[in-house]
């Protein structure tokens, strides 16, 4: 089968467009015909070295959609779905015409989803969750979500809106602010960390029940914004890994920070998530994908640079 795969981390010249033999399921598993994989700022991190625990040779690649060729005759042709912490990391992942995995770690894809914009959801859907479920957030929750134009933070003003909760988004440039004002969310632009507070009281009298800071640099502002008893979700770090907690308020507030890691899930954990929010697509409560990039898998190394150099754009890599 053809798949990117990469020998050496440090550089994405390392990853390659290669022939590599068929996998074959375990008892257990199946094997997924994929037939279309979104790609991942963490997939770009993985071949540049970030995760000491991946193992080499390996192919990247953490979200698919796609039709089970091989396995428990009850999914035998089923169009699934799935996502997870070790396809890529440490067993090959999805950028590839082929993959393994439990039988238990695959979803029913949504009808009214197509393989291209289920691949597109896996990471920021299941991370999103994560966020307002271990925020608490449900309806009337008023939630400010920083950096809602992107991936994660769409994924979370939308879920939200299902939920019931008082949403408020939170964007750097102002055509982002009126992109999500023309979605019919309440926007604000981010301006300097010190005046977060006021403008997200000027919303929220009292601050927001729950913050959640998809970018990883407004948790010391965020701590000024939060409502006695608040919850602050955090989903990144500055690259040292470091920042200055204003503990003190934090603590007056009863406050608590809440670190969302969706490589803490594996393949069946996600797959349960996928499950819950999935019937929502076909519901028609949430909005269906669209803006997408799709790239034939043999264009990927250069998709994987374009997204290594900041751009945009969701793409979708096409075995």
């Amino acid at each position: 089968m053809k798949a990117l795969q990469f020998s050496r981390t440090g550089d994405l010249c390392a990853l390659e467009f290669v022939e590599l033999p068929m996998p074959v399921p375990a008892p257990g598993e199946v094997l997924v015909q994929i037939k279309a994989a979104g790609l991942n700022p963490s997939d770009v991190k993985n071949v540049l070295g970030r995760f000491p625990y991946t193992t080499l040779p390996r192919v990247p690649g953490r979200d698919f959609a796609g039709i089970v060729i091989d396995g428990p005759q009850a999914l035998l042709g089923q169009e699934v779905w799935g996502t997870g912490n070790q396809i890529g990391f440490s067993r090959n992942g999805s950028h590839a015409g082929y993959i393994t995995l439990s039988a238990k770690g695959v979803a029913l894809k949504p009808k009214s989803l197509s393989f291209v914009q289920a691949a597109s959801l896996g990471v920021p859907y299941t991370t999103a969750w994560d966020a307002l479920e271990r925020g608490l957030v449900q309806a009337n929750t008023r939630l400010l979500v920083i950096g809602a134009n992107g991936a994660v933070g769409n994924a979370a003003i939308a879920l939200s809106k299902v939920r019931g909760a008082q949403v408020l988004a939170a964007a750097r440039r102002p055509e982002q602010v009126q992109a999500l004002q023309d979605q019919g969310y309440s926007a604000i632009l981010l301006g300097q960390p010190e005046e977060l507070s006021a403008q997200v009281n000027a919303v929220f009298p009292g601050g927001a029940d729950v913050i959640f800071d998809t970018t990883g640099f407004w948790l010391p502002a965020s701590v000024q914004a939060l409502a006695p008893f608040g919850r602050i979700a955090i989903i990144a770090a500055p690259v040292d890994g470091h920042v200055q907690l204003p503990a003190l308020a934090l603590y007056r507030k009863g406050g608590s920070v809440v670190g969302i890691n969706s490589l803490l899930y594996g393949v069946e954990a996600c797959a349960r998530m996928l499950e819950q929010f999935g019937r929502l697509f076909d519901e028609a409560s949430l909005p269906l994908p669209r803006g997408l990039l799709e790239s034939p898998l043999e264009q990927g190394p250069a998709r994987y640079g374009e997204v290594n150099q900041g751009s945009a754009d969701k793409v979708i890599l096409l075995p």
